[in-house]
């Protein structure tokens, strides 16, 4: 294969030992990168009930084929383990900067095991690669880590990624973040890479793999460099452009997803916070669209324009999922979130569910170290998100995710946690986009957005199938390791991949590559103990709210959809994937990790 490197770097920290792993065309052909390769390893390296912070578990930054290469949009990676949120398959992506360079610097991903006896950073360049101490930077916020970081060997474009306090003090929802402000954000990968004592990843790189056919993939970037304002025009002030159309029809996730109406949404919107805040728009690598806001503000709520500015997920988990309306606290929030590193959707539904057991009584102001801490606090909202990240006082006990915090607290709050599979529910209300609700309840790392179609459509017997279809697209740009704010269409990816690799890959090809990384993942969690029962939403989400426009989900009816979309996967009716499937996707080795 063309444009790739074909080489993954093995990263033993306990015996603080390197190595290099070539990766055969056959094998890359078949996973590509991204889920592919993280599913693959997981599945087969770490040990089946193994703790998530045990030395056994594995933590793989893993590049997409196009991550790198001139094609607007392809500057993002994929990072993957056993996640200590869920205890199952935990994977997110992070877009940026640190992608291409790893790209450029020799490996296709990484793959980290054991746990350092002391603070570590890696140190990644042209092809060769070095385990650094790393005691002068634990306890150092992210933005500093980094400067420290390009102080010490002397070169300012080095690129990283990095955890800050919340990945050390092992919050369960701790982040990495790529150039400080692209976050890796969920299932808890921070979290692990704290507990193998590594702080950070840095990389640089000078080589580009040659591409198989470099003109192709230049004609390919050159149309959407002409046409990217028209194909991506959404996206001029970032995300949350339509947050008050998504309060009209009910999309917007109101008091710990308690529905009904948000007048305060005028206050915090995307196109307020880039008149009033945003100084300029920045950017991924190798793309021209600008969507990242950096944010600057002075007074009580101080911001350092390092950290960037809130994204949509941002607002609505700590604005109006909290009942919040004050938009300078939200971005304060959102800045100590990028300072400590931890994933701001857990984060701001972990204080919804803390302020509703407030409301409900099954809390106490006693409890919250004496905040008050009820819907609509500002000051309060911004107080416990650095307590949850440095795990002070009742921070401590939300820093473990909803599910646990419920479980302890008791008094009826697991009805009030609203997670799936221990993961936080993003900021799209599953009774609107329901098949995005679906998708919530049977992806293997738990609630995800952004490995869907975002769909409004309500369920009915054809849900699954829309499921199955339409998700193919967002699944594979993951593993491709392209944006999916860049509106290529599907021939064109597949032309790019063509370019990249000198592969001619059939659409029906790239999707088996799509299935197989999600049947790994199935795999994975099944072998953990994850069942059926896992693929839900909280009982919450089938009632309706006594104001607005949501209607409760039909249990039979989701149940249906469900099953539908177990048969389109080859998975039998307890979604199970069936011998049969597993031959046809060229995996059925993979049956024996089925044997319990």
């Amino acid at each position: 294969m063309k444009g790739i490197n074909g080489n993954i770097l093995r990263v033993d920290l306990t015996a603080g030992k390197l190595s290099v792993q070539a990766v055969s065309d056959d094998h890359y052909r078949r996973y590509l990168g991204g889920r592919g390769i993280i599913a693959h390893t997981l599945l087969t390296e770490v040990p089946p009930g193994i703790d998530p912070f045990s030395e056994e578990n594995r933590l793989v930054f893993a590049l997409g084929t196009l991550t790198g290469h001139p094609f607007v949009g392809s500057g993002r990676n994929s990072v993957g383990c056993k996640s200590p949120l869920s205890g199952g398959y935990g994977e997110t992506e992070a877009g940026g900067f640190w992608g291409a360079e790893l790209k450029r610097a020799g490996f296709e991903a990484i793959v980290v095991g054991g746990i350092s006896p002391k603070p570590v950073y890696l140190w990644i360049k042209d092809g060769e690669a070095e385990i650094r101490a790393a005691d002068r930077l634990w306890g150092l916020e992210t933005a500093d880590t980094e400067r420290a970081i390009r102080e010490e060997l002397g070169d300012p474009r080095i690129r990283t990624a990095v955890i800050g306090p919340a990945g050390e003090k092992r919050v369960r929802f701790a982040c990495i973040l790529n150039d400080i402000t692209h976050a890796a954000g969920r299932t808890g990968m921070g979290a692990v890479m704290g507990s193998k004592r590594l702080k950070a990843i840095a990389v640089r790189g000078s080589r580009l793999p040659e591409a198989a056919d470099p003109g192709k993939l230049r004609e390919l970037n050159r149309w959407m460099m002409l046409n990217y304002k028209e194909k991506c025009r959404q996206w001029r002030v970032g995300t949350g452009s339509d947050m008050l159309n998504y309060e009209a029809t009910g999309n917007l996730p109101v008091r710990n997803f308690q529905g009904g109406r948000f007048p305060g949404v005028e206050k915090i919107t995307a196109q307020v916070l880039c008149e009033k805040y945003v100084t300029k728009m920045d950017h991924c690598y190798g793309c021209p669209v600008r969507c990242k806001r950096v944010v600057k503000l002075e007074g009580h709520f101080a911001v350092d324009p390092v950290y960037g500015g809130p994204e949509y997920e941002t607002l609505a988990a700590l604005g109006s999922n909290c009942g919040i309306d004050d938009l300078e606290a939200l971005i304060k929030a959102g800045e100590i979130c990028n300072r400590q590193g931890i994933d701001t959707i857990s984060t701001g539904v972990a204080i919804s569910f803390a302020m509703e057991c407030v409301e409900k009584g099954i809390l106490s102001r006693e409890d919250t170290d004496g905040l008050d801490l009820t819907f609509g606090n500002a000051e309060a909202m911004v107080r416990m998100v650095e307590r949850i990240a440095l795990r002070q006082g009742f921070g401590n006990l939300l820093a473990e995710g909803t599910r646990r915090a419920a479980a302890k607290i008791g008094k009826g709050a697991e009805a009030l946690a609203m997670q799936v599979k221990g993961q936080e529910i993003p900021m799209h209300e599953p009774r609107r986009k329901q098949a995005m609700g679906l998708h919530y309840s049977v992806h293997a790392a738990g609630a995800d957005h952004n490995t869907t179609i975002h769909d409004t459509d309500d369920l009915d017997g054809k849900t699954g199938s829309k499921l199955y279809e339409k998700g193919y697209l967002p699944e594979l740009i993951n593993t491709l390791g392209i944006c999916r704010f860049v509106s290529w269409s599907e021939e064109q990816i597949r032309e790019a991949v063509a370019a990249v690799t000198g592969w001619p890959a059939t659409d029906r090809e790239l999707m088996q590559v799509v299935e197989r990384g999600i049947t790994l993942a199935r795999i994975f969690n099944i072998r953990e103990g994850f069942s059926e029962r896992n693929d839900d939403l909280p009982k919450r989400f089938t009632e309706t709210p006594s104001e607005g426009p949501l209607k409760g989900l039909d249990p039979q009816t989701f149940a249906e959809a469900r099953k539908a979309y177990y048969r389109l996967m080859g998975w039998d009716e307890s979604g199970v994937p069936t011998p049969a499937r597993l031959e046809a996707l060229e995996i059925g080795w993979a049956a024996r990790y089925l044997i319990r």
